[in-house]
């Protein structure tokens, strides 16, 4: 089991009464009721006071106590009284007791406990493994101190729990005893930036001629998990300590085996779908393959709607999810999959770990690991087309932007044959094109183009129909200080083989001229305003997502009776091994100032190593990108 703060936080199910007289968690400090801030991130709005967890084998069984302990500073943090809990309860592979929880606040100079009422604690069940237990502490305002303790207990002597040291707010003192049996073997591994307080050697035992070993980690003033810009897996670089297993025998032909024998995977792939006929007969009148597999794509595609779970294997089932046009991303995919195998083109199953989920280990083959089932199609030996029909905007012919780079265990069902790929990285472009007239009050109008393709295009509609049309518009003024928008028209919205095109209409004041100076920067509508790689150190590495092509030509008509009398230099500049170019041009014509600009990117992953290079590669493009041109009254 893994307790990664970002997916699964803290288990509830029973609540016990307390009072001031006999706490069940130990003293609280009065200065901790009054303090107002963290001392090493002040503008937390919350704080973890302490956690502590405690593992322990019993035989077989494996014996977990928590002790956690958090600080509200303000409004913005009471979010963390609102809980819900996953954990793995339906088939008892894990179990919860001996819950006790309470809200303590300062009222005066009396300590106030409100307990936590059970009949408030709610149980749902997910999925078929997974249970949640949602529920909110009382009387939670700020000052308040909220603290539980709980035990979880397991029957499986492998699924033994990790420790994150960080969360999403700063915590003062974090600890993991573990106690270890050498009759099950673990490799720990340390994800910590920062010196531990304490971090004690293996303590080797022997009880009941039982080696046994137990080690304690401790950090104290973690500051809160920070997302860097273009994080390569953003769950990867929480501070903690990771157990894996040492799988002797296991591999991922065991995974893909145990997964076609599965009632909510295999036995699936050869359901009849209602009404599939006329769908695989239509794709097998087509002439090539390309053109069936994009048919069945944009139909399923069209017809579903994901419903935002991820799981490896289906929920509702094919036939349930096909009648009522939702499911699971696996379930929308399986569908996808049997329809592609009906009109005989030779598809296949690939099963991975999306991005948000955290980074596919491949020495560690386990199903718990994969979250996500999409297809593969070997068109030739040129084509290899990845499949997933769960996104609106995802292209048949386009690895889907969030897949790109990653493993995958690629299935073929017929034949039970198994391999692990890497899904390659794709590549799009985007063209600016301004055209524009400034008058003598430093007014300046005119109209942008901006033609997308691919991962552009999908990245311009996610947006726009997300937030709608007005808040779109909004956004593009709020990043533009002085821009007002007219108008405008986007085309080829709905077909996906043509370039999505938006075209504004435009009112920009610049800066109000300076007696004889009038001056603007043309940086305007590029996308590329704000540099994304400001801090001077990082943890993760860098994924710029896919290959980038942009191309910016601007025209800016001179107002009458200026001349242009600072242009900044044509110049180019490239990464010390040319992944990445930029260039700029600049010149005067016929009354108008003339802008090219060029940015081609070779690669899109870095490592954090050579995050200096790419610091100092943008803080260059980016004074570049804004030096302003200066105008003289003649």
């Amino acid at each position: 089991m893994k307790f990664f703060l970002l997916a699964l936080i803290f288990l509830f199910a029973l609540a016990g009464a307390a009072t001031g007289q006999t706490q069940p968690f130990g003293k609280i400090d009065t200065a901790d009721l009054k303090m107002t801030s963290c001392s090493f991130e002040k503008d937390a709005n919350a704080m973890v006071l302490f956690d502590h967890q405690v593992v322990v084998y019993k035989g077989d069984e494996i014996l977990m106590e928590r002790h956690k302990r958090i600080k509200i500073f303000n409004d913005h943090g009471k979010d963390e009284a609102n809980i819900r809990i996953e954990y793995l309860g339906v088939h008892k592979d894990e179990n919860v007791t001996d819950v006790e929880a309470e809200t303590v606040n300062l009222n005066n100079k009396t300590i106030e406990y409100t307990a936590i009422d059970p009949k408030l604690i709610y149980t749902q069940i997910v999925d078929k493994e997974t249970k949640a237990i949602i529920f909110t502490f009382p009387n939670v305002k700020s000052g308040s101190i909220i603290e539980f303790k709980y035990k979880w207990e397991t029957p499986y002597p492998y699924n033994y729990p990790d420790w994150a040291f960080q969360s999403l707010i700063p915590t003062r003192y974090s600890e993991f005893d573990a106690g270890f049996n050498y009759n099950y073997e673990f490799e720990y591994i340390k994800k910590v930036y920062q010196p531990f307080t304490i971090d004690t050697a293996m303590k080797v035992g022997k009880k009941n001629d039982i080696k046994s070993a137990r080690c304690i980690w401790a950090l104290s003033n973690v500051n809160s998990y920070k997302i860097e810009p273009y994080m390569d897996y953003p769950d990867e670089y929480l501070q903690r300590i990771s157990l894996n297993i040492h799988h002797k025998y296991r591999t991922w032909i065991d995974v893909a085996d145990n997964m076609l024998a599965d009632e909510d995977f295999g036995e699936q792939l050869n359901k009849n779908l209602g009404k599939q006929d006329a769908i695989v007969n239509k794709a097998k009148s087509l002439k090539t393959d390309d053109q069936k597999i994009a048919y069945i794509f944009d139909t399923v595609k069209n017809a579903m709607k994901w419903n935002k779970a991820d799981r490896w294997y289906c929920i509702d089932g094919v036939k349930k999810a096909w009648d009522k046009k939702i499911g699971n991303a696996t379930e929308i995919n399986l569908i996808l999959y049997h329809l592609l195998a009906s009109a005989n083109v030779d598809a296949y199953l690939l099963a991975l770990r999306t991005r948000d989920y955290g980074k596919l280990d491949l020495q560690n083959p386990t199903l718990s690991q994969l979250n996500r089932v999409v297809v593969y199609c070997k068109v030739d030996s040129a084509k290899r087309y990845v499949l997933d029909a769960s996104d609106k905007l995802n292209l048949y012919n386009n690895v889907p932007a969030d897949l790109m780079g990653l493993y995958a265990l690629s299935m073929a069902a017929e034949t039970k044959k198994y391999e692990l790929v890497t899904l390659q990285t794709g590549s799009t472009r985007e063209v600016t094109l301004i055209n524009g007239s400034i008058n003598a009050e430093g007014k300046l109008e005119g109209t942008n183009q901006i033609s997308s393709t691919t991962y552009s295009r999908e990245k311009y509609l996610k947006r726009y129909n997300d937030e709608g049309e007005k808040k779109y518009i909004d956004e593009l003024q709020k990043d533009n200080n002085g821009l007002k928008i007219t108008s405008l028209k986007i085309e080829n919205m709905q077909n996906d083989t043509l370039p999505l095109y938006q075209t504004f209409e435009f009112k920009y004041s610049l800066t109000e001229p300076d007696g004889q100076y009038m001056y603007f920067n043309p940086n305007l509508f590029t996308g590329i305003t704000n540099n994304p790689f400001l801090a001077e150190t990082r943890v993760s590495n860098i994924d710029l997502g896919c290959l980038y092509s942009y191309s910016i030509n601007c025209r800016y008509q001179l107002p009458p009776g200026y001349k242009v009398d600072v242009l900044p230099k044509s110049t180019s500049m490239q990464m010390p091994d040319k992944s990445i170019v930029f260039k700029r041009f600049e010149a005067e014509q016929d009354g108008s100032v003339m802008i090219h600009y060029t940015l081609d990117y070779k690669r899109s992953i870095y490592t954090k190593d050579e995050y200096p290079s790419i610091r100092d590669f943008y803080n260059k493009m980016y004074e570049m990108l804004n030096e302003q041109i200066v105008l003289k009254k003649q």
